[in-house]
């Protein structure tokens, strides 16, 4: 870690801002779910993938913390110590021994609940721009070791791009594969579902033999993203949340099966629910494939997205 700052410094690292970070939301391509471990966690192995709808946090210089915000979830997401950004600061100034003094501004796109990572998204996001206005010089896997405290799938969204996940989701890889970009339907859903409830479900549901086989190795997964070929990929798509969403979310089976009329190559629940996603052969099919899902009513927004991209950045 880099040298704590102190008082008597002449100047005060970092800039004097602001400091604009844009951050992806991420769904799994594989979600892979074992038992339960002696820590409440769940061991997994999932392939994380970045997605072009994005949270933007900005940092100003500041006397104290504080946090404000705009977009999805306003009046519905606690903007106190209990969120993911205000702590991921502190996390960040305790290790690095600075004052966690900011102004930060979240912008959000990402829906709530949605099981697309969008609090692990900002705390991610928060660690970059305080990294930066504060000057605490860390590198990204530095970071990445602070945000695997805060979560499971904050890690990754520091790096973005296609990665492995295992662990907890926290032990995060880069994936080799081909330079393509595939191109995704976001169905975003009314209101958002619990991630404890929902790996609670699933346990309940295998308990009662009544979910799937566990999906195993993500080989398959990893061997179809280095092909060009979109059916491929739709063909290896899985997660062994989508039982328990299904039954938590009984509407969800009419927006996958919509969305697969529609002419999706595939289309599955992202992460715990209860946003669904579908792949698409290409930018205008996904434009189509989005316009019959908003006039259907099957969901609350339709909206298109590629991928992979960088995580958090500044600019």
């Amino acid at each position: 870690m880099t040298e704590a700052w102190r008082p008597e410094d002449d100047e005060p690292r970092g800039v004097s801002g602001p400091v604009r970070v844009r951050v992806p939301a991420k769904i799994n391509l594989h979600l892979g779910v074992g038992p339960l471990r002696q820590d409440g966690y769940h061991e997994l192995n999932t392939v994380y993938h970045a997605i072009s709808i994005h949270d933007e946090l900005t940092a100003r210089r500041g006397d104290t913390l504080t946090l404000t915000m705009a977009g999805e979830g306003t009046g519905e997401l606690a903007l106190d110590e209990s969120n993911l950004v205000i702590r991921a600061a502190r996390a960040l100034a305790r290790s690095t021994g600075v004052p966690p003094h900011a102004r930060l501004h979240l912008r959000k796109q990402i829906p709530l609940a949605g099981g697309l990572a969008g609090g692990s998204a900002d705390a991610a996001a928060a660690l970059v721009a305080c990294d930066a206005l504060w000057g605490t010089g860390l590198s990204r896997d530095e970071l990445a070791e602070i945000a695997a405290g805060l979560g499971s799938d904050v890690p990754f969204l520091i790096h973005g791009g296609t990665a492995l996940g295992t662990g907890r989701g926290e032990a995060v890889s880069p994936v080799l594969a081909r330079p393509t970009v595939w191109h995704w339907v976001v169905a975003v859903a009314e209101g958002g579902l619990s991630t404890p409830v929902a790996y609670r479900e699933l346990d309940r549901l295998r308990a009662a033999r009544a979910a799937g086989p566990p999906l195993g190795s993500t080989d398959t997964l990893l061997a179809a993203l280095r092909q060009p070929d979109p059916g491929v990929l739709a063909a290896a798509l899985g997660n062994d949340l989508q039982d328990a969403a299904l039954a938590l979310r009984p509407s969800l089976a009419a927006t996958l099966k919509a969305g697969e009329a529609a002419g999706a190559l595939a289309g599955i629940v992202s992460g715990s629910g209860p946003t669904c996603v579908f792949l698409a052969t290409g930018a205008a099919d996904a434009e189509g494939i989005a316009a019959e899902l908003d006039a259907l009513d099957v969901c609350r927004e339709a909206r298109t997205a590629h991928g992979p991209v960088a995580g958090a950045r500044i600019g």
